[in-house]
């Protein structure tokens, strides 16, 4: 069996390498920077501020196939208390009470592909209720407007992580560096050859499985083709000073922000006394990053009293591009870059054909990647030359 070279260290980088370890497979793993993880990381310090994925779900790819290896670090439930909703201008302890009837009309119906989201629920609903089930999907599409998408998409996605009885959220206590160390230790117990500091320009020869952002691996590969729809957002991480009264959760159903309190469930992630939030806002079309931060920090101003006063450590990020797979109208995932890019290229990543949401596409692409690896390096083709 030859080599199989994995470019890309973060988490779907990480399991495609164990993927094809535990198999036999000799796996020389490459990192363009001296840490591994990729977005899957904490900041160091005192903040433990996830830099990408914060939830993992229950049952889906990721959650299962951690258990079955025993990697899965210790997680904390969400909390049944503190949620607040931004409509009308104010922030109110509950959702409009006019989203319970379209709501169970929906429940169980299967949305249309074809359609999008926002004239779907009007359909069966109204423009107002459409609007604000609309602007909850952008906690996990980080988009401008959700309900211009494909209704499939955001339906399934609201349905499992927004209406479910039994909320399948949870995060890892400590951040997401956690899940990264887990992986890195399973990756050298196998065996895999992990280079950091290896910045690659071009395709090494043999079977090569391309884990970088859908953005660098057209780059490398030189294929206009791996594009697709992704969120455009400004991130505010916030230490402050805490507050009693502070929300745990803030949705905002107006512009499609949100805002949390990601120690209220893991008091691990800021110092004693201390909150860590961190908000998002999408960046609308023809919008500054500037602008969208004035929107975020306008929902924070009504949402945590005074929080301006009580700063103790601030950063700010725009992820654009960099937040998974959008679904436009007429797509599924199964429309997005194929793994398998031929003559032993395979790609992997939060933007390409697997299922699931969030960062579970990387994981449920990265097993696949693995196994399409295992299969053309074990037919001893002869290796592709650089």
């Amino acid at each position: 069996m030859h080599t199989i070279t994995i470019i890309g260290a973060g988490v779907a980088g990480l399991t495609a390498a164990i993927t094809c370890a535990e198999q036999g497979a000799e796996v020389r793993l490459l990192e363009a920077h001296e840490t591994l993880g990729g977005r899957a990381r904490s900041t160091d310090g005192s903040y433990k501020a996830n830099l990408g994925p914060h939830a993992i779900y229950r049952g889906g790819t990721l959650w299962n196939w951690l258990h079955q290896r025993d990697l899965m670090p210790p997680v904390a439930r969400p909390q049944l208390t503190g949620y607040r909703f931004h409509y009308q201008d104010a922030i109110h302890r509950t959702p409009p009470l006019t989203l319970i009837p379209p709501g169970l009309r929906l429940r169980g119906r299967m949305a249309p592909v074809d359609q999008d989201f926002r004239s779907w629920v009007t359909d069966h609903g109204d423009a107002r209720t459409a609007d604000m089930l609309s602007c909850a999907a952008g906690v996990y599409t980080f988009h401008h407007d959700p309900g211009e998408l494909s209704a499939a998409f955001v339906w399934e996605r609201n349905q499992r992580l927004l209406l479910s009885a039994n909320p399948p959220a949870r995060f890892i206590i400590g951040g997401w560096t956690r899940l990264v160390q887990a992986l890195e230790r399973r990756a050298r117990t196998l065996g895999v050859t992990i280079v950091t500091g290896a910045r690659v320009d071009a395709l090494p020869s043999g079977t090569v499985i391309v884990a970088l952002e859908l953005r660098d691996a057209r780059r490398l590969l030189g294929d206009e083709s791996l594009d697709w729809p992704s969120g455009n957002t400004i991130c505010l991480d916030l230490g402050l000073s805490k507050h009693r009264g502070d929300p745990w959760i803030v949705s905002d159903l107006q512009n499609a922000g949100w805002a949390e309190r990601y120690n209220a469930q893991d008091a691990t992630l800021a110092p004693v006394d201390e909150d860590l939030v961190q908000g998002h806002m999408p960046i609308r079309p023809g919008e500054g990053a500037d602008e969208a931060g004035e929107r975020l920090e306008r929902l924070l101003d009504i949402a945590f009293e005074g929080w301006r006063g009580r700063i103790t450590w601030r950063r700010r990020q725009v992820m654009d591009g960099r937040s998974g797979a959008l679904d436009p109208p007429g797509t599924t995932w199964r429309d997005r870059p194929a793994i398998d890019r031929d003559d032993g290229v395979l790609l992997c990543g939060d933007q390409v054909a697997a299922p699931g949401c969030l960062a579970e596409v990387s994981f449920a692409s990265a097993i696949e990647a693995g196994t399409l690896a295992l299969a053309n390096a074990s037919r001893g083709a002869l290796p592709r030359v650089a």
